[in-house]
C-alpha cells in the first residue's frame, strides 16, 4: 500500500470523505478484478503452450505470438448478439444480389478473366459461382481490412478458446491452425485480420481452410487470402471441388415452371434426371431446354407461392461452404446475374424487384436529410444504412426490417 506524505488538513465534509472512500474501494475492486482476469488468462496461455506445441506449433512461434497477446473480449458480445433485423428470403436475396454487386462483379469478371479461366480449368468450378461467392463474402475484397467489420483474429480466437466453453475444442483448433500459418511464414499476426470468428480474406477462410485448402496460385511462395485474389479464388474452388464434391460441367440447377399438381413432388429429397422432370411437365422458367438432361436434380420450392428450382450436387457444393439455403440461393443467383442471366421469373410473395444503385442512393440521401445517418451516399446497403433505415422505419410506424426497398423509397418521397 502506498504511503501518503504531506497530507492536507482534514477539512472535508464527512459525506465527501465517505464518497471518496467508496469510490476508492470501488476502483480497487475493479482493478483487482481486471488484474485477476489478466493473471488467469496468462496462466491459461502458459498451460495451452504444451498442447499447441504437441499439435505442431513451434515453441518459438508460440512464445513470440502468444506471449504478448491480449484477449479480444469484445467477441463474447458479438457472438451472443442476435441479428437486429429479420429478413424475408426475397429481401435477403435482393440485398446480396444488389445492383452494385452485379455491376462490380461484371467488372471483376473482366479484370480477373485470366485468373478465373485458369481456376476454372484447374478445378472445374464455374467462374460465375466463384464471383458470386467473392461478392457475397467480402464485396470483392472491399471489406477485408475495414476495421468496422474486421479485427485481428488471433486475439479473437484466443479469447474464444479461453472463455467460450461450448465450442472450446473448435476454437482451440482454429487458434492452433492460425499459429501454424504464422509458423509457415505465410502471414504475420498483425496481417491476419478477419471476422470475430476468425474468417479472413477475399473469400473469408477460417484458418483451417487457409491451412489445408489454400493454394499458392500466384506462385509467390506463400498462400495468401489477402492482396491479389488469385490464391483465395483457387483455394475456394479447391474447397468446392474436394469438400463440396463439385461436378465439373454441371450447373447448380435452374428455376423451373411447375405444372399443375407438380408442387406435391417438392420433397426436397428425391433426385431425378432433368429428362424425368421434363416428362412430369417441368420446364425451365426462361424457356430454354435442359442442357444436360441426364444430370440428377431435386425439386425445391423455398417459399410457397414463390419460385421453384431444380437443384443438383453443385448447389449442395455451394451449401457446404456456408450451410444456409438462403445464402446458397443468393450466391448462385448473384453469379447468374453477373453472367448476364435475368432475375427470377416467378416472384416471391410480397417481394419487390432489386432497387437500382441510384434508388439506393436516393434512399440514403433522403435518410440523411431527415437526420438518419448512413455514413455516405454510395448506393450500398452496409450496416450503417441498415441501422438508419430501421430507425427511420420505427419513427414512422413501418415494420423495422432495415430493408432498402421500393416501399421505403416511396415513403421517403412523401412530404
Amino acid at each position: 500500500m502506498a504511503r501518503f506524505e504531506n497530507r492536507p488538513p482534514l477539512l472535508f465534509h464527512r459525506r465527501s470523505l465517505l464518497r471518496g472512500a467508496l469510490a476508492l474501494a470501488g476502483g480497487l475492486v475493479a482493478g483487482d478484478a481486471a488484474f485477476a482476469q489478466s493473471a488467469a488468462f496468462e496462466r491459461w496461455v502458459e498451460r495451452f503452450r504444451a498442447e499447441a506445441v504437441r499439435r505442431g506449433v513451434s515453441e518459438a512461434t508460440y512464445d513470440r505470438v502468444m506471449g504478448h497477446v491480449k484477449p479480444d473480449t469484445a467477441v463474447y458480445e458479438l457472438q451472443r448478439k442476435q441479428p437486429e433485423f429479420t429478413e424475408e428470403m426475397w429481401q435477403y436475396i435482393n440485398r446480396r444480389c444488389s445492383d452494385w454487386r452485379v455491376i462490380t462483379g461484371k467488372e471483376r469478371a473482366k479484370e480477373h478473366a485470366g485468373v478465373l479461366a485458369r481456376v476454372e480449368r484447374e478445378y472445374g468450378v464455374d467462374r460465375y459461382v466463384l464471383l458470386g461467392l467473392w461478392g457475397m463474402e467480402s464485396s470483392y475484397g472491399d471489406v477485408i481490412d475495414n476495421p468496422k467489420y474486421m479485427r485481428p483474429i488471433i486475439p479473437a480466437l484466443a479469447a474464444l478458446t479461453y472463455g467460450e466453453p461450448r465450442r472450446r475444442r473448435y476454437w482451440e483448433t482454429e487458434l492452433i491452425n492460425a499459429l501454424k500459418i504464422v509458423d509457415h511464414g505465410w502471414a504475420k499476426p498483425a496481417e491476419m485480420i478477419g471476422s470475430w470468428a476468425g474468417a479472413m480474406g477475399h473469400t473469408q477462410w477460417m484458418p483451417e481452410v487457409w491451412l489445408h485448402m489454400g493454394v499458392d496460385f500466384d506462385r509467390d511462395g506463400r498462400i495468401n487470402p489477402f492482396g491479389r485474389p488469385d490464391d483465395a479464388l483457387a483455394g475456394t474452388a479447391r474447397y468446392l471441388a474436394e469438400r463440396g464434391k463439385w461436378r465439373r460441367g454441371e450447373a447448380w440447377g435452374c428455376e423451373v415452371a411447375v405444372p399443375a399438381g407438380g408442387h406435391r413432388l417438392a420433397d426436397n429429397r428425391t433426385m431425378r434426371t432433368y429428362a424425368t422432370w421434363h416428362g412430369h411437365g417441368f420446364r425451365r422458367a426462361d424457356g430454354q431446354p435442359f442442357h444436360r438432361p441426364n444430370d440428377h436434380v431435386k425439386l425445391w420450392i423455398p417459399v410457397a407461392g414463390g419460385p421453384a428450382f431444380l437443384v443438383g450436387q453443385n448447389f449442395r457444393a455451394v451449401y457446404s461452404y456456408n450451410p444456409s439455403a438462403s445464402y446458397s440461393l443468393a450466391l448462385v443467383h448473384l453469379g447468374d446475374l453477373i453472367r448476364g442471366d435475368g432475375d427470377f421469373r416467378q416472384k416471391f410473395p410480397g417481394g419487390e424487384r432489386i432497387p437500382t444503385i441510384d434508388e439506393v442512393k436516393e434512399i440514403q440521401r433522403r435518410l440523411n436529410e431527415r437526420g438518419f445517418k448512413t455514413d455516405g451516399v454510395d448506393g450500398r446497403t452496409g450496416s450503417d444504412t441498415v441501422r438508419a433505415i430501421g430507425a427511420y422505419q420505427k419513427s414512422v410506424g413501418m415494420k423495422p426490417d432495415g430493408y432498402a426497398g421500393l416501399k421505403l423509397l416511396e415513403r421517403l418521397r412523401q412530404p
